[in-house]
């Protein structure tokens, strides 16, 4: 039953975006159902956002399937993900690229999607209780830079942990808008910006969150 339901979004999906046979897998192999919060199970399958605690929200799974095409995983062997949330994003992402490195902010939220990407048996994903604006340096360079939140610039110390060469995708404050952009590093520096379409995000915010 839950591969079926896992198929008929991935379809409902693909009417409105355009997916990749290596996205489509991942999707397919990644259940949903764990990732979102309690008593929200008969939604898992929707294409909405759905509250999940902190004055967080788990991202549409059109939302998802967008940022990872956008991130474009071909090839790339590391990706760091800023914002583990409920760890759906980092899931799809660990049937894709080899090591996944995703930090989360909030301790209840990280101690959650430790937990159901530990019921995945997904053993190529590492996770970290950090301000995500700091990255994670031991681990760096990274291939692949994805942020799972809104910010107005992206933070030097990021761009120094992306591969020469890397691509870094982030929803990138602009006024009142937030605008999904796509930004190669090259000679040091990211260029070859590409804004792709608007969207809506939480904001990366500052330091920690801990539970007491």
């Amino acid at each position: 039953m839950q591969s079926l339901k896992t198929a008929n979004m991935v379809l409902e999906i693909s009417k409105r975006f355009k997916i990749s046979p290596s996205v489509e897998k991942a999707f397919l192999s990644v259940n949903r159902e764990i990732f979102v919060p309690n008593g929200f199970a008969h939604f898992a399958y929707t294409l909405d956002a759905l509250p999940m605690g902190a004055n967080q929200w788990i991202s549409s799974p059109l939302t998802v399937a967008k940022m990872t095409e956008y991130l474009q995983c071909e090839g790339a062997d590391s990706v760091l993900e800023i914002g583990c949330g409920s760890g759906y994003q980092a899931a799809i992402l660990s049937r894709l690229i080899r090591r996944v490195f995703s930090i989360e902010r909030i301790e209840k939220l990280l101690n959650e999607a430790r937990t159901r990407i530990k019921l995945c048996n997904f053993s190529n994903i590492n996770t970290k209780l950090d301000d995500g604006q700091n990255g994670w340096n031991a681990y760096a360079p990274y291939d692949r830079i994805l942020f799972s939140a809104s910010i107005q610039e992206i933070p030097q110390s990021l761009i120094a942990q992306l591969s020469e060469g890397g691509i870094l995708v982030a929803p990138i404050e602009r006024g009142n808008a937030q605008i999904i952009t796509r930004f190669i590093k090259c000679d040091g520096i990211l260029r070859e910006k590409q804004e792709l379409e608007q969207c809506a995000f939480v904001p990366v915010l500052n330091g920690l969150d801990k539970e007491s």
